[in-house]
């Protein structure tokens, strides 16, 4: 793996220049594919404090009283959202928040400017709704958030109460809130879209959303795609409060919202816990894109990732692998200077893999997706329609420089930078058509027979 060795020997250089030491998350590898460049917009940022009224709220159950109504709380969500803005927009573009340690306030810098004005006339942008781990925050993959507000969509980043670095509470929490958080977060900016006094209404397609997850948002990107939970998985919860996530369920066969016409899980969370059954992952509706390392110890692989992209089996999807990855695959902002004095620096950084070099992997595979799903755009088939390992694929150019006939490596890799990823796709299997009664009648009629065939010819 020459080119894995070349990008770490790179990045290990920069890390003592200053322009590691700001904290930057836009980092484009020098061999970075060709989608994860950033796009032609200008990008703004800005906060919102929204409250999900009633919400179930876990510390408060009381294990004591099992029969008792679980207790409910008005839940305090942030996100932040990166949109596409206005050429001639100026102001600050670096952003405070935490450290993994809960503890420790960092600057990050980034290319969105902080409250910028919308373009004055623009299409409506499709959504992206990204969830992060846990513990996480709305920053932990800010530089995909803002790589892709530049490429036309509008991206907003849920910190999810009781899963914050500087607020980690129940896990309970987060198994039953995540899902319901993104629904209620999409809600929310439906309302922002369709209210005439904000300067961002009617920029925002909410008709044409994405969802985004890692880890644990991973997990939660499962269970809204539609994967209900086994029944062996409630039990992670107290009180019943999981059963609304049961497969089967009144509740979670009302979950998944056919706004959401896509989704992108990496390094999702609970297969290796059994979280789902066969039936709960073909109950999955949407084309799904997974990503994941091949030796992450927190999700699993052969046991986590690869088995719920296995399993759903309703819809057609595909997995981006990294060989010798970790769960830290894709996702995570490179780790930022002040995380290696504070000692939590392997929050964001792999063994193997360099962080800016997957990062820009993953725009890029994320941008295709994206673009083909929810823009609509065939091109992109050709960033998708790859050989299964990326080493497999052959160099071929004449000598002029243009690709021949023979030519199969990944298109937007330069050659040599797609060796130890693979790219696998599963289409979708059809359902099995039942067969009414009267055929089902005439099966065991015939399997009659045969018996009493077998009886006189013992």
């Amino acid at each position: 793996m020459k080119h894995l060795s070349l990008t770490t020997a790179m990045f290990a250089m920069l890390a003592a220049t200053p322009l590691a030491a700001q904290n930057r998350i836009d980092g484009q590898s020098p061999d970075a594919p060709e989608l994860a460049a950033y796009g032609e917009y200008t990008v703004g940022v800005r906060q919102f404090d929204v409250v999900n009224p009633n919400q179930i709220d876990i510390k408060a159950i009381d294990a004591a009283s099992p029969s008792a109504p679980l207790p409910t709380y008005d839940r305090p969500l942030t996100f932040e959202m990166w949109y596409p803005a206005a050429t001639d927009s100026i102001g600050a573009s670096s952003f405070n928040t935490y450290l993994r340690d809960g503890i420790t306030e960092i600057t990050l810098e980034g290319r969105a400017i902080r409250d910028a004005t919308p373009p004055a006339a623009s299409p409506s942008f499709p959504l992206v709704i990204l969830s992060h781990g846990y513990p996480g925050n709305r920053f932990l993959m800010s530089h995909l958030a803002e790589n892709l507000a530049s490429k036309g969509y509008v991206v907003a980043s849920i910190d999810h109460t009781d899963s914050t670095y500087n607020d980690q509470g129940a896990f309970a929490s987060t198994l039953v809130n995540r899902s319901l958080d993104q629904k209620f977060v999409l809600n929310e900016i439906a309302k922002i879209n369709g209210d005439s006094s904000q300067d961002l209404a009617g920029m925002i397609d909410t008709d044409n959303t994405a969802l985004i997850g890692y880890s644990m948002g991973g997990y939660g990107t499962v269970v809204t795609a539609g994967g209900g939970l086994s029944e062996g998985a409630l039990g992670f919860a107290p009180g019943g409060a999981l059963d609304i996530h049961a497969e089967g369920s009144e509740t979670h066969d009302a979950l998944p919202d056919p706004r959401i016409k896509t989704a992108v899980a990496i390094g999702p969370w609970g297969m290796n816990y059994n979280l789902w059954d066969a039936a709960g992952l073909a109950g999955i509706e949407i084309p799904m894109l997974f990503m994941a390392g091949s030796d992450d110890t927190v999700s699993g692989y052969e046991n986590g990732v690869r088995k719920i992209w296995e399993g759903a089996t309703s819809v057609d999807r595909a997995l981006l692998t990294f060989d010798g990855g970790g769960h830290n695959t894709v996702a995570p902002i490179p780790a930022p200077e002040e995380s290696y004095a504070a000692g939590v620096s392997n929050h964001y950084t792999d063994d193997v893999w360099d962080t800016v070099f997957m990062n820009n992997v993953g725009q890029h595979f994320i941008t295709a997706w994206l673009n083909k799903e929810l823009k609509g755009e065939s091109v992109m088939d050709k960033y998708l329609e790859l050989t299964a390992n990326g080493s497999d694929g052959i160099w071929s150019v004449d000598d002029a420089g243009n690709f021949t006939g023979d030519h199969t490596y990944w298109a937007g890799f330069a050659e040599g930078t797609a060796n130890g990823i693979r790219y696998e796709t599963l289409s979708a299997q059809p359902a099995p058509v039942p067969l009414p009664a009267a055929a089902w009648m005439l099966v065991l009629a015939i399997g009659g027979l045969g018996v009493m065939g077998k009886r006189r010819n013992a």
